[in-house]
């Protein structure tokens, strides 16, 4: 009988190695400022005490950190064609985390902390003895709405190569 040779394994993927024009790129270099300003934001509200609706505003920025990490490394290492549906649609998969998560998530934690802040801003006053929670929401609400900018910057950059028929990230 013929000899059947045996099934051929997965492809060679090769080293890894850093895609550095993504990292020259201006949405690279927009996902490095989200990354530092997203990180600021919830180390911020963790590290101070948290009640009520900043659960969620916590929650909201960690989610969006860590999906927008992701997205970084797999850019980072050229590996999107990994990701099962959507390593085709890299750019669009881009700019729907952009503009629906990140500018969405982040604006609403953004309000929540202002909110707060608004609320314990009687205790900025001169001689206020007790512990006041003031400086870490204003903190960071502004690091929240400066995120969510860049948010909508890279957002945006995502936009304007798709509407000029362009496929890839940079």
């Amino acid at each position: 009988p013929p000899s059947v040779p045996p099934p051929s394994g997965p492809p060679a993927r090769g080293s890894l190695s850093l895609h550095r024009p993504y990292l020259r790129s201006p949405l690279g270099l927009l996902r490095l400022g989200q990354l530092a300003l997203g990180a600021a934001f919830w180390v911020t509200v963790a590290a101070h005490k948290y009640e009520g609706a900043a659960h969620f505003a916590l929650f909201a920025a960690v989610l969006v950190w860590l999906l927008t990490l992701a997205l970084f490394g797999l850019s980072l290492l050229g590996r999107w064609e990994l990701v099962p549906w959507l390593g085709s649609r890299w750019l669009l998969t881009n700019l729907v985390h952009d503009l629906a998560l990140g500018v969405g998530l982040y604006a609403a934690a953004t309000g929540i902390m202002g909110y707060k802040a608004s609320q314990r801003s009687y205790c900025n006053l001169p001689g206020y003895s007790q512990h006041c929670l003031y400086g870490a929401y204003l903190s960071a609400s502004v690091c929240g709405g400066i995120t969510a900018c860049l948010y909508l910057f890279s957002g945006l950059y995502c936009l304007s190569r798709r509407c000029r028929d362009q496929r890839d990230i940079i």
